[in-house]
């Protein structure tokens, strides 16, 4: 039997019908496990995807990178058959677009060294937004809010933001970009970093809007982070505005980002 070789998978994702992620001993019904069990039937072989990150129940994923083994040797002369093939064998809302060979140590998770999500408010409550977006009623200070984010990189300690009760060896991450726009009907928060903690973004963005709301001052954001608490922070938004956007990696992954 041929050696495995380790290949990359780019996919998107729609979450709103998943789980999350990461496999769940209570739920099968997770972009892992479908992944899992779609390769192992077309490729004749027990095979397990690793992620690039973890989302969580009713997350989006615009760009997500996977990696798996395999003793299949014409994944990559037979590119498109297999694109094809597997996407036939998928949900409606999980997409591959690419396969690419990878060295046999890469790793979708561990050489990612950027990640950037965003988190998308509607305005004006849209029927075919319900699951894409977050509706939020009311007049936000766009303005203050971009002041908040700015203070954001003052820290690299985002206890504040962790969700209580995981076993994150530490919660320092090194932020990148954190930044707010608005047009006539969304309202768009882009955060970048090394890493992000569990449910990090979306406390973030929850603690934000209530600076953009005057219910906080930019101070008492800063007292937020400082506490290195997450009940002084504010309420997590809902997961259906929140988009993995992109992941970054070395040299070695080239055009595939």
């Amino acid at each position: 039997m041929p050696k495995a070789k380790r290949y990359f998978l780019q996919l998107s994702y729609n979450g709103t019908a998943y789980s999350g992620w990461q496999v769940q001993k209570n739920s099968k019904h997770t972009i892992q496990q479908i992944l899992n069990e779609m390769l192992s039937r077309l490729l004749n072989e027990p095979t397990t995807v690793m992620g690039c990150g973890r989302t969580d129940t009713g997350v989006h994923a615009k760009q997500y990178f996977a990696h798996f083994d395999t003793a299949k040797e014409d994944l990559i002369e037979n590119h498109d058959h297999w694109i094809l093939k597997f996407n036939h064998a998928l949900p409606k809302d999980i997409a591959i677009q690419r396969i690419f060979k990878v060295g046999e140590k890469a790793s979708a998770r561990y050489d990612a060294f950027r990640r950037t999500y965003q988190y998308i408010i509607t305005k004006k409550k849209n029927p075919f937004e319900t699951d894409k977006a977050y509706f939020l009623y009311g007049k936000l200070d766009v303005d203050a809010m971009n002041k908040a984010s700015q203070i954001l990189f003052e820290y690299e300690d985002f206890s504040a933001f962790a969700k209580s009760n995981t076993q994150n060896k530490t919660n320092i991450c090194k932020l990148y970009l954190a930044e707010w726009r608005e047009d006539e009907y969304f309202i768009v928060f882009t955060i970048s970093a090394n890493r992000f903690l569990r449910d990090m973004v979306r406390a973030i963005v929850g603690t934000i809007l209530k600076v953009g709301k005057g219910k906080i001052t930019l101070e008492e954001f800063r007292k937020v982070i400082e506490s290195k608490t997450r009940s002084e922070a504010g309420l997590s938004v809902p997961a259906c505005g929140l988009y993995l956007m992109k992941i970054e990696y070395k040299d070695w992954i080239g055009e595939a980002v």
